[in-house]
Parts: C-alpha cells; sequence; structure tokens
C-alpha cells in the first residue's frame, strides 16, 4: 500500500476540492490553521510556498493565545476527523464565534460541521495515511484559504511530477544511511520541507530523524559535532541531509558549503540534496517524492513495515 500510495502520489493533484456551506465562508487577510500530526503538513508548506502569506499553525488544545474574537479564518484540518487536540479547538473556535472552516476526510469533526452549516471540504477517502495525502490535502488548503495561484500550480503537477524518477536515488540514500541517524537540514524557508523529510523517516522508515534551519543552527546545533574525545561516541551514528535550494539567500547556501567542509573534516556523513523544479511546487513536492521512497526503503532494509504507526495507536489507547 505504501509504494502504491507513492507511485500514485501525482495523481492527488487532480483532486478538485468543493467548499460545502461556502455561503458561510467570510473574506479573511490572515488564517490559524488548526492540525496535528500530518493534517497541519499542507499548511506548512503553503507558508513555504509563499511565506508572506499570514498563516499561524497551531498544534495544541483550546485556541492560540489572542487568537479568540480575531476575524481571522480559523481552519480545523483532521485527516481523520477525530484528532482530540483539533476537535477541542474547533468547539471553542465555534463558542468565540470566529470564523470557522473544516478539512477532513470523516469523523467527527465532519459530522459537526454538517451539522452546523460549518464550511468544509471533505477529501477522498483513499485509506492511505495522512503524511500520504499531501498533495489532497494541499490543495484542500489552497481551496479554502483562496490562493488560486496556489490551486493552479498544483494542478499541473498531476501531469508534470514523476514520482518513479526519485525511486532510484531514494534508495541509494537510504543504504547510505543506514545504521546512521539522519539530521535533514534546509533553509528557514525550506524548514516545512525539512520537517516533512523527518516526518516520513519517523513514521515510514521507523527511525528516529531529526531537522533544524539554516543560519540558526550554525550558532547552536553544530557546535554538537565538534567530536571531543569525551563525547564523539555521541555524535559519530549521526549523517546530514542538506537540502540546497538555488533560490536560498546566497549567505545560506554558503553557510550549508561551510557547514558541509567542518562536518566532513569530522568524519561525519554529509549528503547535499538540491531541490529541483520547474515551478516552486515542482521543487517542493519532487523533494518529498525523494523522501518517501528513502523512508520506504529504510524500513525495508530494517525489516519494518512502512505504513502504520502501532506507536501511535498504542499511545492513543493509554492517554485515552
Amino acid at each position: 500500500m505504501m509504494q502504491e500510495a507513492i507511485e500514485k502520489f501525482a495523481s492527488q493533484f487532480a483532486f478538485d476540492p468543493e467548499v460545502r456551506n461556502a455561503d458561510q465562508l467570510k473574506p479573511a487577510t490572515m488564517a490559524i490553521i488548526a492540525g496535528m500530526g500530518g493534517s497541519h503538513l499542507a499548511a506548512d508548506l503553503l507558508q513555504s510556498y509563499d511565506p508572506a502569506f499570514q498563516v499561524m499553525i497551531h498544534k495544541d488544545y483550546g485556541l492560540p493565545p489572542g487568537s479568540s474574537g480575531s476575524d481571522a479564518l480559523f481552519v480545523a484540518s483532521s485527516y481523520s476527523g477525530n484528532t482530540e487536540e483539533t476537535l477541542s479547538a474547533f468547539e471553542e473556535a465555534r463558542a468565540a464565534k470566529m470564523n470557522v472552516a473544516v478539512i477532513a476526510v470523516g469523523g467527527k469533526l465532519l459530522e459537526r460541521a454538517e451539522q452546523l452549516g460549518v464550511p468544509f471540504i471533505q477529501l477522498p477517502n483513499t485509506g492511505i495515511q495522512p503524511r500520504c495525502a499531501l498533495g489532497y490535502s494541499f490543495r484542500a488548503m489552497a481551496k479554502l484559504l483562496g490562493r488560486e495561484d496556489a490551486l493552479v500550480e498544483s494542478g499541473r503537477l498531476a501531469e508534470t511530477l514523476q514520482s518513479l524518477a526519485f525511486q532510484s536515488r531514494g534508495q541509494e540514500l537510504a543504504k547510505a544511511l543506514k545504521d546512521h541517524v539522519p539530521v535533514i537540514c534546509a533553509s528557514a524557508r525550506n524548514f516545512s520541507i525539512a520537517y516533512n523529510w523527518k516526518i516520513k523517516l519517523n513514521e515510514t522508515g521507523k527511525i528516529p530523524a531529526f531537522c533544524n534551519a539554516f543560519p540558526e543552527l550554525n550558532h547552536n546545533e553544530m557546535t554538537g559535532f565538534d567530536l571531543q574525545e569525551t563525547s564523539k561516541h555521541l555524535s559519530e551514528r549521526f549523517s546530514f541531509l542538506f537540502l540546497r535550494d538555488s533560490e536560498d539567500h546566497p549567505k545560506n547556501l554558503k553557510r550549508m558549503e561551510v557547514t558541509q567542509k567542518l562536518y566532513e573534516d569530522r568524519g561525519l556523513p554529509v549528503y547535499v540534496l538540491d531541490i529541483d523544479g520547474s515551478t516552486r511546487l515542482e521543487r517542493m513536492f519532487g523533494s518529498l517524492l525523494l523522501a518517501d521512497w528513502t523512508a520506504l526503503y529504510t524500513a525495508q532494509q530494517y525489516g519494518l513495515e512502512s505504513e502504520q504507526v502501532p506507536m501511535v495507536e498504542e499511545f492513543k489507547q493509554l492517554v485515552g
């Protein structure tokens, strides 16, 4: 199922999202997106697509401080429709008489939206995991937020994005990373892409993975990899993936180059992955397809199942 979802990923961009109860959707100059796990990743990517777009991403119970009574569009995004933090946020936003909309496949959240006449977009129920449904959720998010530019550009990916073009590189990268913990590093603008890489390696690859952004990491994190005799055993199992984008600030490109040299001089493996493509979204989602293949082959080489997230399910049962 996971491999099939990756192979067919581009077809998600043919999804034509429909806003139900659209007459209740009020104009807004900014948006607050409430969502957990894979349900906020589309908003992260939309912010990376256009950093000037006013989007606040809320990953907690209730409302962000100071948001009650604002005229922002409050989007409750839960792939399953049953995420308790997002349901909590939805109810509080409704109680505060905020401008509310919903994105979900089904569940309690969609039921509440239908009962209350709240604007919503229902995502296709294909049985894939939330992290694999980024095409659907990105287009739904762009539609609700009125981003026609992102809708048009993402729609073209149904024809131009070729999943299999990234497969062999992903397999090679998984082999190179074997027995190492990856740290994915990108510019601040591309941090959401690095974060998505981390999520895919955690959930699909079933391994620890971490991420950070330039230039911030040069002011703190890299010092932890200065391999001193008494502590080098802590750092020797790390490898680094640098997501390099030709559109990054020239100073950040220089920082990547210098950091790579410093790490390699200390025997730490660094793999530079160029974010390539003819459009911004092609570059972003192309990188994430490479992440998908890398994570899939990572799980396979450790003999692990790549789709399900049993520890998350165990946690949900325990927390009640």
